[in-house]
């Protein structure tokens, strides 16, 4: 049977995570309220912050840096774009 939450940053009943995305609290604060499509939002989100920050994610500053925009995501005022930055047109 499939998890399912109350997703907040969809605000909408949907399919959940197979598990935690992080092993803490905010992992699990994340499992039971954000769906799988949801995740799925950060993780494009996170991919575009990594990339016009230019993050080495082997800095531990780095690391933290985005886990405070994670908690601003998803439970906070929202993560925003970069300074500058602007969707490419298709």
């Amino acid at each position: 049977m499939t998890h399912r939450v109350f997703c907040i940053k969809l605000n909408k009943e949907a399919p959940g995570l197979n598990q935690a995305p992080l092993p803490n609290a905010l992992g699990m604060r994340i499992y039971e309220h954000v769906s799988a499509e949801g995740w799925r939002l950060w993780i494009k989100h996170q991919t575009l912050l990594i990339n016009e920050h230019r993050l080495n994610l082997t800095e531990a500053k780095n690391r933290q840096f985005l886990v405070h925009e994670m908690e601003k995501f998803f439970f906070g005022e929202g993560s925003q774009t970069p300074d500058g930055f602007s969707t490419p047109k298709d």
